[in-house]
């Protein structure tokens, strides 16, 4: 059984800067590793697998919202799930990430990357109408991967430090970059409409490996293809998250591109980035992931800080810097999210 006291819309209201009863709190990767009840779920079932079977995506997304008062939940899944869908062919290697057979470095290998089409993701709309019937009250988040993200992936093979091919293709064949990042940012939007139209309440946007670009590159090349995907699921009234790793000094540029509320990784604290992102958006963040790994008194401290730093925010939604470490103690998490509420009830 839920507790009754998660059962309110504080996630939605903070994400439109709405007064909140407390700060809300949910956590990226929220639903993974740390929790030994989803290991058991899995099995030994590839992670790719496991994205498509409704009954186990259900249960994925529900294990944390059923140990942790968070105020949402995050629709388990990954960002490569659509690319899989339309045809590339790729896996996720434990320790090693998504990696594409044939990466896509010419402008034939971009002209076979087709179109998304609902009936790709069957499984996807099946469990989030079931997610929604069993969340009551509490917020499903839908997500997917930004193009930048997704074509780094695309082009590199699989995950890199230094996105040089990928760079090398947004310098040096402008055109061929905007066609990739078009296509990738139109599987984003089908696959983000599935998510609302099947009842998820928010929608947050991925872009791990932005970071390594400029803002002058952002702006020409990246922002563009954001705010497409943004731009299209306006119509639908649902908040909308831009979260990106070492984006600290594109904070603003990303508030830019459409979002409600602009993720702030663990780098930047939030009264700075309340500076950096233009007005009439909220904040997300931004809890050092590794701190959770600290004694309980450094995680109180550095919990409390962010909720200062929060205050000065138009909205702020608690949440980690980054995604939930594999050796995390889930306990430390309760703690949290108990603590968070504690700390921000008016």
């Amino acid at each position: 059984m839920l507790p009754t006291a998660r059962r309110d819309s504080s996630f939605l209201d903070a994400c439109r800067r709405r007064p909140v009863p407390h700060t809300p709190v949910w956590f990226m990767r929220q639903a993974g590793r740390s929790l030994p009840e989803y290991r058991e779920a899995r099995g030994g079932i590839p992670i790719l697998e496991a994205c498509t079977i409704p009954d186990l995506i259900v249960e994925i997304t529900m294990q944390p919202v059923r140990r942790y008062a968070v105020d949402a939940a995050i629709f388990f899944s990954d960002i490569v799930v659509p690319l899989k869908a339309v045809g590339v062919d790729l896996d996720i290697k434990p320790g090693v990430g998504p990696v594409i057979a044939d990466p896509i470095r010419d402008a034939a290998a971009v002209d076979r990357l087709r179109p998304l089409e609902p009936g790709d993701v069957p499984y996807a709309a099946e469990a989030v109408r079931s997610l929604t019937g069993e969340l009551g009250d509490i917020p499903l988040i839908g997500f997917a991967g930004a193009p930048f993200t997704l074509a780094s992936y695309l082009i590199e093979g699989g995950p890199s430090k230094n996105h040089e091919r990928t760079k090398a293709m947004m310098y040096g064949e402008p055109e061929l970059w905007a066609r990739l990042l078009d296509r990738l940012s139109d599987i984003a939007i089908a696959y983000l409409k599935v998510q609302v139209e099947a009842g998820a309440r928010a929608i947050q946007v991925f872009d791990s490996w932005v970071g390594g670009v400029s803002p002058a590159d952002y702006r020409a090349s990246v922002l563009p293809h954001s705010k497409k995907i943004f731009t299209a699921m306006e119509e639908y009234d649902v908040p909308r998250i831009h979260f990106g790793v070492g984006t600290g000094e594109l904070l603003g540029l990303m508030g830019e591109a459409g979002a409600d509320v602009v993720g702030v990784d663990w780098r930047v604290p939030l009264d700075d980035a309340v500076h950096r992102v233009e007005a009439g958006k909220a904040l997300q963040g931004n809890l050092d992931p590794a701190i959770l790994l600290a004694p309980w008194e450094v995680v109180e401290a550095r919990a409390r800080e962010i909720l200062a730093q929060g205050r000065t925010a138009e909205g702020h939604v608690f949440n980690l810097g980054h995604g939930v470490l594999p050796n995390t103690d889930p306990g430390v998490l309760a703690r949290l999210a108990d603590l968070v509420h504690a700390e921000s009830t008016r």
